[in-house]
């Protein structure tokens, strides 16, 4: 997998709405041929109102991608080895808030399927930069206004099957090397993503980190014990509820943030 970004501020939607200036829209590129993906990739750049552009070259790798950062829309390849273009769409109208999605294809012959996908457009290449113009311009009445701290599903592999789970189910999250485990209360996934960067991008929802190889989701909390000095707290209820130790250095915080939380 390659990804890239483009060095412009990222707005949201809401931001774009209120008149932010810059690029606003977040775009993943998702083709198997790499000089495609580039191509692809460099007339996006042009465009002033897109602000961040990635690639993956597979569709199960922008699946990947998507699991770890979020973006407004994806430009697909519909025939790749493995997962197609076609079937990852299918996977994306599963998010809770999914991200628009164009094809961008040598073939016309998929169109019908597309739209049935509900794609916001069906580009054939060559893609000409007044073609993608026309094409941002529709995701411009497309793209949802953002809610900051909206639930999330997190594609988890199991047994070859990809499945989804409320982020929102999530009670703690632990290191595993560059890998993390979700813990929900019927089981956990590993998913590859660093427990820095989930720490980062969950932060809004509430995700804390307690000690350097965990974070909770505050929402799950339902006790905190302190003895001899030392602090934890339990997820999950009191009966089959995890108990998690919280380090010294993160106990003030924690306790700070449990505070603010029964204050709302």
């Amino acid at each position: 997998m390659t990804a890239s970004s483009s060095s412009r501020t990222a707005y949201t939607p809401n931001q774009r709405r209120q008149g932010a200036p810059g690029g606003w829209l977040r775009v993943l590129v998702v083709d198997d041929e790499p000089p495609a993906a580039d191509e692809l990739s460099y007339l996006l750049r042009q465009d002033p109102r897109v602000a961040d552009v990635r690639t993956c070259l597979s569709a199960t790798d922008g699946l990947q991608q998507l699991q770890e950062s979020t973006v407004d829309a994806v430009f697909l390849d519909i025939q790749m080895p493995g997962l197609n273009g076609l079937e990852l769409a299918g996977l994306l109208a599963r998010f809770k808030t999914p991200p628009a999605v164009v094809f961008v294809t040598a073939h016309e012959e998929h169109a019908l399927e597309a739209f049935d996908l509900r794609a916001v457009d069906y580009v054939l290449k060559p893609v000409r930069a007044e073609r993608l113009a026309e094409t941002v311009t529709r995701l411009e009445g497309s793209v949802p206004e953002e809610e900051p701290s909206g639930d999330l599903q997190i594609p988890v592999e199991l047994g070859g099957v990809t499945r989804f789970v409320w982020r929102s189910q999530i009670s703690h999250v632990e290191a595993q090397g560059d890998y993390a485990r979700l813990h929900t209360g019927e089981g956990s996934h590993l998913v590859r993503v660093p427990l820095t960067q989930l720490e980062q991008e969950w932060a809004p929802a509430k995700f804390v980190r307690i000690h350097r190889s965990l974070l909770v989701n505050l929402a799950h909390v339902t006790e905190v014990r302190s003895e001899a000095g030392r602090c934890s707290v339990v997820v999950g209820g009191a009966a089959r509820g995890t108990e998690l130790q919280v380090s010294r250095r993160h106990t003030r915080q924690l306790k700070d943030l449990l505070a603010r939380r029964s204050s709302e």
